[in-house]
């Protein structure tokens, strides 16, 4: 059958109130903490979860457990840091508390196979991964030469390729994970648009990526006959035993790890650092190919967000990112990769420096003077001169009064030549909101210990990432003092 909710939010907090005080006669003996987990979860209102799942489930059979007790549950576990399903259904047979935060009666709880059939529901895809487990031998990740720089792309096509392809045959809207984000976006994120958190009609974004490992070994095996006919490196197909992870390398822990490369999309302005959107590709994935899988999958899910700016580390330093930039109107603050160099047609005149600035023949870094946006260029001016002394370097590169002007078209490379420039304080002050998604990913997996998961599927780490992203949501929402508690 259908899940009915007869009562919704306000049958789930009489019965709540109900409960704690069977379990809780004196008040006095509620901690804290206690008290801080209630009115996080007494005033989370999660009744549309039970409209937007309701497609998930039959017409026929008994009647299901309520999926906003479901998910509610679900969020428990990881608000409580109890990270295996086994362990949480143990936890709430025995503890009245949680059953009765969850929205169940304490001696009537799911199972094991209630939550892992609720999943099951929010996980559109027959199988639990998106690749088949025989797949063709993946490709080597090589080490970088050096120990802080981020291993080449194993890709066979180019950023600009990529970004054609998605701009012609855009993401699928069903993902596999497609309720989950609309279970995130309509019960969590709108609810911080509409509390003032997030401008959603403004929206500046940062974008980075992490890695998450998800087991010790990368494994596989294979299941063709060339090893007993003394062939021990075949290119033939394995059996992977996570088919969406393989082998990445890890720039700052140097070292190479087994799982997946996740890519975090975070507000850059909201004062809690709230996720907007997180995406997984195999851990082999370079920051900007997995900037662009995310940034077209965030566009067909979250239509309504108007995206004006943004912030991206020296990874995503290419020229197909600042051109597609241009072509949709948003403002790129990227970094500059200097080992990327530039491709100048005036290298007889000047040279550029490391920050995207030019340098004259003198040696000295340009100022810059301006950006004249009807002529698209930017102007740079001698830094040897002034309106009184006019030209004073020893070593002149202009017979001009006031020394050498450099224009450069910003059209013609958007790479080097930023509107705003990067030497601009205005350009330095929105950068320096880009460490916000640091702070998202710190979240996820130091407060919330997201690698602690030790699942084995995509559907669960989808699952885990996006639960964790409402419990940020949740948390900046505040905490509510509760009559009942005094």
């Amino acid at each position: 059958m259908l899940p009915v909710n007869k009562h919704g939010h306000r049958g789930y907090q009489i019965s709540l109130e109900k409960q704690i005080e069977a379990i809780f006669p004196d008040k006095s003996k509620i901690s804290k903490n206690q008290k801080k987990i209630i009115s996080l979860f007494y005033n989370l209102d999660l009744t549309k979860t039970d409209f937007i799942l309701k497609k998930c489930y039959s017409k026929f059979g008994p009647m299901p457990r309520l999926p906003s007790n479901m998910l509610r549950s679900y969020l428990l576990s990881i608000k409580l840091q109890i990270h295996s399903i086994d362990k949480w259904v143990e936890n709430i047979r025995t503890n009245p508390f949680y059953a009765a935060l969850s929205g169940f009666e304490p001696d009537n709880v799911p199972g094991i196979g209630t939550f892992y059939d609720f999943f099951n529901r929010i996980w559109l895809f027959k199988y639990n991964n998106f690749n088949p487990h025989i797949k063709e031998k993946n490709t080597k990740v090589k080490k970088p030469d050096k120990s802080q720089d981020k291993a080449d792309s194993v890709e066979k096509h180019t950023a600009d390729q990529l970004i054609e392809t998605f701009k012609k045959e855009p993401p699928s809207k069903n993902q596999a994970f497609a309720p989950l984000i609309q279970l995130f976006a309509e019960q969590f994120l709108d609810i911080s648009i509409k509390k003032g958190l997030i401008d959603s009609d403004n929206l500046t974004l940062a974008g980075d990526g992490t890695p998450l490992p998800t087991s010790a070994r990368y494994r596989h095996k294979r299941f063709c006959t060339c090893k007993e006919r003394g062939i021990n490196n075949c290119d033939c197909p394995r059996y992977y035993s996570q088919p969406d992870c393989d082998i990445g390398w890890d720039s700052s822990r140097k070292y190479f790890y087994s799982g997946y490369h996740a890519y975090y999309l975070a507000d850059a302005h909201s004062f809690s650092d709230l996720p907007i959107f997180a995406y997984l590709n195999p851990a082999s994935r370079h920051d900007t190919f997995g900037f662009i899988h995310s940034w077209f999958t965030m566009k067909q899910c979250l239509p309504k967000l108007n995206v004006k700016n943004l912030l991206l580390d020296a990874a995503h330093d290419a020229m197909a990112i600042y051109e597609y930039c241009k072509e949709i109107k948003v403002v790129p603050f990227i970094d500059l990769n200097i080992r990327r160099g530039s491709k100048d047609e005036n290298k007889d005149k000047y040279t550029i420096g490391k920050d995207g600035i030019p340098i004259c023949t003198a040696g000295h870094k340009m100022h810059a003077n301006g950006i004249e946006k009807v002529k698209h260029r930017a102007k740079f001016r001698c830094p040897k001169s002034n309106r009184i002394k006019g030209c004073y370097c020893k070593k002149p590169c202009s017979t001009a009064k006031y020394g050498l002007n450099v224009h450069i078209s910003t059209e013609s490379n958007p790479r080097l030549f930023n509107t705003p420039c990067r030497t601009d304080k205005k350009w330095k002050e929105e950068y320096e909101n880009r460490t916000s998604v640091e702070r998202t990913i710190k979240r996820q997996k130091t407060d919330y210990h997201l690698e602690d998961g030790n699942h084995r599927s995509s559907k669960m780490w989808y699952s885990r990432m996006y639960a964790i992203m409402m419990l940020q949501h949740l948390d900046a929402w505040g905490v509510v003092t509760l009559d009942f508690l005094k």
